[in-house]
């Protein structure tokens, strides 16, 4: 079993997973108050505990994807700091983007591209097995990506330089991320990547309509879910045509993956959807099962 969960973090994006090998991912960072920071930070120690190798992946440096990395790297620790290896700059620099740059530029740093292989990320060993974590993007060589790294240098814009990647369970739930890839260059990039079927898709950029993904994309993933953030209702494209989860009305949307099925949780016990089948799972006191779906694998 492994769990993956989404928080409700207001116009931002905050994800962890708790893998069904000894491995732990923390994927951005952001937090709507003080509160809501604590419990995040509180739950993801608590879920991390019993793991041995822990990693954080950060898609990209806008505020609304690195808000209070810097206590989260006092408070719950980064050993193990995943992004596109890039320059980044900002005119004004907040203390989440000087924490984000110092990893960066650090010893911890280990900068994904397409099809990189790392011990544990991927690859198993007599001590450990993968966490089923791979990047279908950037192709570093790419001239329109090359062209996004620059625009980041020069601080001027940052949604583009997010990876595209996927966490697979074997015979498992298959889920991908996007970061904040803007319509625009996916469409100008879309030819150049594998897409194979997935289960879940969390929209990029917050399930905004300028991050929509196109629909011959979609149609080759084939998402049985997509789950729309929460940017402002009026901004978003909810995917007709697809079974979505909207993250402004659910809440916290917790995903347990078993092989054979996965059960759907969220924190608004009065959200609920009719495409999932009703497995008669209990609510706890903190989330609400809203229902189960097999996954293709």
């Amino acid at each position: 079993m492994s769990i993956v969960k989404s928080f409700s973090v207001g116009e931002g994006d905050m994800f962890c997973i708790k893998h069904n090998v000894d491995s732990f991912t923390t994927i951005d960072c952001c937090y709507s108050d003080d509160d809501n920071r604590n419990a995040i930070f509180n739950e993801i120690k608590n879920l991390s505990n019993s793991k041995g190798i822990s990693r954080f992946i950060s898609t990209h440096p806008d505020e609304d994807h690195i808000k209070g990395i810097n206590e989260f790297y006092t408070e719950v620790d980064i050993t193990n700091f995943y992004c596109v290896e890039n320059e980044a700059t900002k005119e004004d620099e907040t203390d989440s983007f000087k924490q984000y740059c110092e990893l960066r530029d650090s010893s911890k740093a280990y900068y994904v591209e397409k099809g990189c292989r790392r011990r544990w990320l991927n690859e198993e060993d007599e001590e450990r097995g993968g966490a089923g974590i791979n990047f279908l993007w950037p192709i570093t060589s790419d001239d329109d990506y090359k062209d996004e790294l620059v625009k980041a240098k020069e601080g001027t814009s940052y949604n583009n330089i997010s990876p595209i990647f996927t966490y697979s369970v074997e015979d498992g739930v298959k889920i991908m991320w996007m970061g904040d890839i803007e319509h625009v260059f996916l469409e100008k990039i879309k030819e150049k990547i594998e897409w194979d079927e997935i289960d879940i898709l969390f929209a990029p950029h917050h399930g905004r309509e300028s991050g929509k993904v196109s629909s011959d994309v979609l149609k080759q993933l084939n998402p049985q879910i997509i789950v729309v953030g929460e940017a402002p209702s009026e901004n978003l494209n909810y995917y007709s045509g697809y079974n979505t989860i909207t993250q402004n009305l659910a809440g916290d949307i917790t995903f347990d993956c078993g092989n054979d099925k996965v059960d759907v949780y969220v924190s608004n016990f009065n959200y609920n959807v009719s495409f999932l089948s009703d497995d008669e799972k209990s609510d706890t006191d903190i989330k609400h099962y809203i229902g189960s779906f097999t996954p293709k694998a």
